[in-house]
C-alpha cells in the first residue's frame, strides 16, 4: 500500500505539472522534460507512467471529463426541484467553473493535435449529461426533443465559458447573468409549464 500511494501521489503531480505547463505554453511548446522538471521527477519517471505527450494529453482530457461528469450529475440530482432561475444558473456556471479550475483543458482541445474522435465522444457524452438533466425537468419530451435542447443548452454553456475567458470584456459578471436570464427563459418555454412553476 505505501507504494501504490507513492505512485497515486507521483501520477498526480506528474498530470499536475502538465496541466501547468500545457497551460502556460500550449500543447506544441510543452516539452516532457520541462513537465518532470516542474514536478521535481526524472525523465524517467514521466515516461514510466506517461510513455508520449499525447498519452499524457490523454489523461489530463479524462481527469477534466470526470470533473465536469461529477459536476453535470451533481446538477442533474436537484434538477427535478430546483427553481428554474437557479437550474438556468447553475447550467450556464457548469463550464466556467470547471475549465477555470483546468485551463489546461482549453489549450489542449485548441492545439489541433487531439484526435478527432476524442473531442467527438466528448461532446456526445456532455450532450448525453444535459439531456439528462432536461429529462429530469420534462419526463413528457420525446428523445429526439431533449437531444436538441440539450444541444442548444449546451452551446449556451459552452457561451458562458468564452464571456469569463474573455478578459477584454468589462462587466463579465452582467453578461454572464443576462445569459442565466436567457438560458432561464428558453428553459421554461421549451420544458413546458410545469418547470416555470417549480
Amino acid at each position: 500500500m505505501p507504494s501504490r500511494r507513492r505512485g497515486r501521489a507521483r501520477v498526480a503531480a506528474l498530470l499536475a505539472a502538465g496541466a501547468a505547463v500545457f497551460a502556460e505554453k500550449g500543447y506544441d511548446a510543452a516539452t516532457m522534460t520541462e513537465i518532470a522538471a516542474r514536478a521535481g521527477a526524472s525523465i524517467g519517471s514521466l515516461y514510466q507512467f506517461f510513455p508520449t505527450k499525447a498519452a499524457l494529453a490523454d489523461a489530463l482530457l479524462e481527469q477534466h471529463m470526470n470533473i465536469v461528469r461529477a459536476h453535470l450529475s451533481g446538477i442533474a440530482a436537484q434538477a427535478a426541484t430546483q427553481p428554474l432561475p437557479e437550474l438556468a444558473h447553475a447550467l450556464c456556471n457548469a463550464l466556467v467553473a470547471t475549465r477555470s479550475a483546468n485551463p489546461a483543458f482549453v489549450a489542449l482541445l485548441d492545439s489541433g493535435n487531439i484526435d478527432a474522435t476524442t473531442i467527438v465522444e466528448i461532446r456526445k457524452a456532455m450532450r448525453r449529461q444535459v439531456a439528462a438533466i432536461l429529462r429530469r425537468r420534462a419526463p413528457h419530451l420525446p428523445a429526439a426533443e431533449l437531444a436538441a435542447a440539450a444541444a442548444a443548452v449546451l452551446q449556451m454553456m459552452k457561451s458562458a465559458a468564452a464571456l469569463q475567458a474573455d478578459v477584454t470584456l468589462p462587466g463579465r459578471p452582467a453578461a454572464l447573468a443576462e445569459l442565466a436570464r436567457m438560458l432561464q427563459a428558453y428553459l421554461q418555454a421549451r420544458l413546458g409549464p410545469a418547470a416555470g412553476m417549480r
